[in-house]
Formats: structure tokens, sequence, C-alpha cells
């Protein structure tokens, strides 16, 4: 909970070396792996452990070293650690940027920002399109870089979001279904669809109640969201895209260009229209009430759960 709010006031600090950084780095690294004289599916899981193992024993040391120098120390540490992992404060503001750039009738600049935090082609999108993807990226990162953290920190704490945020970079720089990485990065796809199964049907139980709480409608959320979740090609990136087209009433999904290739998606919220001007600033105030929901009901289970067995 204070990670949380630490991240609501603070952001993400820009000037700090962020440790997903350094993963990346020993992902790039851990590249030259692929001209090892074997299958590049078992050169792929080779890197998959090596990152998991070194991110995870990394913060093990340190956590362990910090409470063995009191309990205030280690947990001033793990604080900071899951705030570092869990970001709901700056993806909500790359958005709102992008949509303010849309409102001065800046597309140029609003397709260069939205570049930074989505993998598709954005040279070309017109204003409608730039907005389905903000929305878009939104709704899956609620799940992907929020929920998924989040859950992992409650139940093992820093060494569980930051195994997790691991998994998840893997996945993010090698788990593409192109050429070079369609069998090195196999390990590192599959493990985020695993790490990210519970947390993504989490998200049936817990975007509608949030949509809510928001003003949104959580009854269309969830119906939604049950029908058009597996929808996705991924068997977890369609939770949240469908929940939030129903809680929003939008349609998302549909084509979309990654370096030059046109792939084909699903729609989703088909009855809908597209994404409107009030859009993202909706998709925003509900990614914060997702988070805050989360939040205070798991630490309150927590708590609840401290007090019956200790």
């Amino acid at each position: 909970m204070a990670a949380v709010v630490l991240d609501r006031v603070f952001g993400d600090p820009q000037w700090f070396p962020h440790p997903v950084r350094l993963i990346g780095r020993l992902i790039t690294a851990g590249e030259a792996l692929r001209r090892l004289p074997v299958a590049q599916r078992f050169a792929g899981i080779l890197l998959a452990t090596g990152v998991i193992a070194v991110t995870g024993g990394t913060v093990w040391g340190l956590v362990n070293l910090a409470y063995a120098c009191g309990l205030w120390w280690g947990l001033v540490l793990e604080t900071l650690l899951v705030y570092l992992a869990v970001a709901p404060r700056s993806l909500a503001s790359e958005a709102l940027v992008v949509e303010r750039y849309l409102r001065q009738n800046n597309l140029p600049e609003a397709r260069a920002r939205l570049a930074l935090i989505v993998g598709r082609d954005t040279a070309r999108l017109d204003e409608k399109e730039v907005r389905r993807a903000v929305v878009e990226t939104v709704s899956e990162n609620t799940v992907d870089g929020v929920l998924c953290p989040l859950f992992y920190a409650a139940l093992f704490g820093a060494l569980g979001v930051w195994v997790y945020k691991a998994v998840s970079t893997l996945d993010s720089m090698v788990g593409y279904k192109n050429e070079r990485y369609r069998h090195f990065g196999w390990a590192g796809a599959r493990l985020d669809d695993i790490a990210a199964f519970l947390p993504a049907r989490l998200a049936l139980f817990l975007i509608p109640p949030a949509a809510f709480l928001a003003g949104l409608s959580a009854g269309t959320s969830w119906r939604v969201g049950w029908r058009d979740r597996l929808a996705h090609t991924s068997p977890n990136a369609g939770h949240g895209e469908a929940l939030f087209a129903g809680a929003l009433r939008v349609r998302l999904g549909g084509p979309a260009t990654y370096d030059g290739v046109v792939v084909p998606k699903p729609c989703l919220g088909k009855e809908f229209f597209p994404p409107g001007p009030d859009a993202v600033r909706k998709a925003v105030s509900l990614l914060w009430a997702v988070t805050w929901l989360f939040t205070i009901v798991a630490g309150l289970l927590l708590v609840l759960l401290d007090y019956i067995l200790f």
C-alpha cells in the first residue's frame, strides 16, 4: 500500500537507474546464447533461467541483508522495490499527454508520444486510431503492468514482484513471433503467459466493481469482458481490453501494423463506437480505480490473514 502511495505522489523517478533497464541489459547480453551450437528453444530456456535467477537472487540477497540490519530497514527496502515495479502514474501520465496533443490538434506529436508506450507503427495513424491505441495500451497494461506486479507483491513481496518483472521484460524483448525470436523467445513468452494467467482472470472480478467506483458501466464491463475476453490471440491480453471496452462502452481491437506488417486483431465490444474524446480520461480513471481497489482489498485480506494465523 505504501508503494502505491509513493507512486501516486512521486511517479516513476527518471533520474534513478531503474532496475528494469538493468534487466534489459542482462537480456541483451544474454542474446549471445543464440550463437551456441544448441537448439534455439533450448538457448532461450537458458536465457530465461539465467535472467530470472540473477534477478531473483539479487533481490533475495538485498532484502535479506536489509532485514538482517533491522525490521524497518527490510520493510523500507521492500517498499521501495515494489514502488519501482508498479507504475500506474507513469502509464496514466503518458496516456494523458497523448490525449492533450490530440486536443491541441497536434497529431504528429501525439503519434510520437504514442510510439513511446506501444509497439505498433504510429506514423500513419489518424486521430481515432491514436486514441484507440492509447485506450488499448492503458487497458492491457492495467493488467500486465499494474495488477500483475501488485498481485505478486501481495503474495511474495519484493522477490515475487521482481521475478515477475524479469519474466515480463523477457517477453517484451524476445517474446516475438518473428524469424529471429520465434524459438529463442519461446520460453520468455510462455512464462509470461503463465505468470499473467491468474491476475488476468482476477481482473474479471476486479475491473467491473472498479468501473462502478469510477462512475462507469460495471454491468457492461462484466458482460463484454466475459464474452470477448478469449477472442484475443493472447490467452491473457484480451481480458483487460474486453473489460475496459465494456466499462467505457467503446470498440477496441481491429487491425494494427507492426514493423510494416498489418496484423489482424478481433474487435472487442463490437456493438459500440471507437473511443471518443473522453475515452482516454475515463480509461485513466478506471486504471486508478483498479489500482486502489486491489491495493486496499489485498491489504485488508493480508491483515485479516495475519490476525487469524498469528
